[in-house]
C-alpha cells in the first residue's frame, strides 16, 4: 500500500496526514508543494471528484492576500489559479490508487487499510 500526499509541510493538516500514515507504517510519497508545485493534471483528478470549489480554501492567508473573496472565475481559471498559487488550496490532497481525499479525512483512510 503507498500512499500520495500532496501539500506543505508548513501546513498543520498536511503533517497531521504524515503523521496518520506513518503510525501505520503506510508507505508514503510526499508531494511539497513549495518545492514542486501541482500540476493542472493532477488538481483536474481531484476537481472532477469533487468540483472546483471543493479545492479552494476561502480561509488560507494567501487566499486573503490576493483578494479573492469577490473572484468569481469560471471553473478552468480557478484550476490555472490554483496551480500558479497552491497555499490556496485546501490541503491535504490524498490519493490512494483510484480513492481521493481533501482536507483531514480520517474516517476514509481508515476504511484504506
Amino acid at each position: 500500500m503507498e500512499v500520495q500526499i500532496f501539500g506543505v509541510k508548513k501546513s498543520a493538516e498536511t503533517r497531521a496526514a504524515l503523521r496518520f500514515f506513518a503510525e501505520r507504517r503506510v508507505k508514503t510519497h510526499f508531494v511539497d508543494f513549495v518545492v514542486r508545485g501541482p500540476s493542472r493534471g493532477e488538481l483536474q483528478r481531484f476537481a472532477q471528484k469533487f468540483g472546483v470549489g471543493s479545492l479552494v480554501d476561502p480561509t488560507s492567508k494567501r487566499y486573503a492576500e490576493l483578494g479573492w473573496g469577490v473572484a468569481r472565475y469560471s471553473d478552468q481559471t480557478w484550476l490555472d489559479k490554483l496551480v500558479e498559487e497552491p497555499l490556496t488550496l485546501k490541503l491535504p490532497l490524498v490519493r490512494y490508487q483510484q480513492h481521493l481525499t481533501i482536507g483531514p479525512a480520517l474516517a476514509v483512510w481508515k476504511t484504506w487499510s
